[in-house]
């Protein structure tokens, strides 16, 4: 089978895998922009009760870049194969094989795979892959490829090209320097970065994701890339941007982001994001506050009598709830930042065991706790900041609803209410930033008036000696 017959079957297959998820709707067969707006109206995504669900970030984006979108794929040729004349791909790539770094992660994998078919390669992998990478490799029907010391063992004197990383600590020690014939990725040039002994290929950009590269490759060489590649750029790209929400993304990532949608015929963007965030979430303890927080974080819009305003409701499910609740000191002023950063009035994070189907909720400050307890009036614990939610499991189903009834019902903030953490000023909150020393290359928050606040938090409520009233232990204007 040729190059051109193999893509057309993993297109195939790629598409019938899609299918059967429903990232995308068979009512319709718009464009990734419009089935976005079809499926969620002007505003937001309506539920049962007249629940608006206010667009996510992604969401906006690829309904943003539509135009642009769409003129970019249009132009692209039908088919995958590479066209008998080539704008220039640089040749001492061809042939070569394609790794990411050892901790092996999205990106990474991704990207192999990607400049792989791009510059006509082998993908590689550095370690073994993680669950989010398992989810997207399965997703898009695209075989795991082989590891970088089999592929050498068959060939010593290959050409190698790293791809999401250029630091000797974070090569395969299977790879030789002189082996190395080029570098793609999306990181600063610190210690330790490669020395060669003759010229090679560099394409480093700032952008959020070494796909984003990639995909704009592809693209600037008047290429098409195939359903499945375009997928897992596509699924990369959301993995390493915090679904566009991180400090690294940039406005190319968010384009590509809109065309790699469009190629890969993917109208429902936030249930992909979701669902990877749900494969990556077997991985907890790898996972920093912030990825936790942003995750899997909707927006519901209200307008009351009572109350008006957004509420952000996080979820985490996990098969091991203590996991997550060993980072209660970090998830806490993580949830007050978010409110801040995004002008929430409320904001909720549940996490829901899915093994012993029962749930708790973290409560960052006394509106959320007073909202808490009229919708669900669950005990609460950890010094007023943990409500158990018994066997509610489904933010749809069980925790949205009860809070919409509420505030139908005439919740409103009462008025002599303490002041809470959310009055920090945003100058207060730090900034975050892709901690060097983490291997996972996690997005951590740095330099937060409020960590110093819960760094001391006991673990229960019998510690009479730390006990202390976290909503009054911060004034700030």
């Amino acid at each position: 089978m040729d190059n051109s017959n193999k893509a057309a079957a993993a297109d195939l297959d790629a598409s019938k895998k899609k299918q059967k998820v429903q990232f995308h709707s068979d009512v319709h067969r718009a464009g990734a922009a419009e089935a976005l707006r079809l499926a969620s109206g002007d505003n937001g995504k309506k539920y049962d009760n007249d629940i608006v669900r206010k667009r996510t970030e992604v969401e906006e984006q690829v309904i943003a870049k539509e135009s642009d979108a769409e003129h970019i794929v249009k132009s692209l040729p039908k088919a995958t194969d590479v066209p008998k004349v080539d704008l220039f791909l640089p040749e001492i790539l061809k042939n070569s094989i394609f790794v990411g770094h050892v901790v092996t992660d999205l990106d990474s994998v991704a990207g192999a795979v990607g400049a792989a078919a791009l510059y006509g390669g082998t993908p590689a992998l550095a370690s073994k892959v993680n669950s989010e990478t398992q989810f997207a490799l399965d997703m898009w029907n695209v075989e795991l490829p082989r590891t970088i010391e089999e592929l050498l063992e068959e060939d010593p004197n290959a050409d190698v090209c790293l791809v999401d990383h250029q630091q000797t600590s974070q090569m395969n020690p299977s790879i030789s320097s002189d082996q190395i014939v080029g570098v793609i990725d999306h990181h600063a040039l610190q210690s330790k970065t490669i020395v060669t002994d003759k010229p090679i290929y560099i394409d480093i950009r700032p952008w959020g994701s070494m796909s984003t590269i990639v995909a704009h490759t592809f693209l600037t060489h008047g290429r098409r890339p195939s359903i499945s590649v375009a997928g897992m750029l596509l699924c990369a790209i959301l993995s390493d941007t915090l679904n566009l929400l991180g400090p690294t993304t940039t406005d190319w990532d968010r384009l590509m982001v809109a065309v790699l949608a469009e190629i890969a015929g993917v109208d429902d963007i936030q249930l992909l994001a979701s669902q990877q965030f749900k494969a990556k979430s077997r991985e907890l303890a790898s996972m920093s506050a912030v990825a936790l927080v942003n995750g899997d974080q909707k927006t519901f819009s209200f307008n009351s009598s009572g109350f008006s305003g957004d509420i952000g409701f996080a979820v985490v499910e996990t098969t091991d709830d203590d996991a997550i609740l060993d980072k209660f000191n970090e998830l806490l002023p993580e949830l007050v930042a978010c409110k801040k950063e995004k002008g929430l009035s409320c904001i909720f994070m549940a996490i829901v065991n899915i093994v012993k189907l029962k749930s708790c909720l973290l409560l960052c400050g006394p509106t959320e706790k007073h909202m808490a307890i009229e919708a669900f009036g669950g005990d609460i614990s950890r010094m007023g900041k943990l409500m158990d939610l018994g066997n509610r499991v489904s933010r749809k189903k069980d925790f949205i609803p009860v809070i919409t009834r509420v505030i139908k019902a005439g919740w409103s903030k009462p008025s002599d209410m303490r002041r809470g953490m959310s009055t920090v000023s945003l100058s207060q909150l730090g900034h975050l930033e892709i901690d060097p020393t983490d291997p996972f290359g996690n997005v951590k928050r740095i330099g937060s008036s409020l960590d110093s606040t819960f760094k001391n938090l006991p673990a229960d409520d019998d510690d009479e000696e730390k006990k202390i009233d976290i909503d009054e232990s911060l004034v700030i204007g």
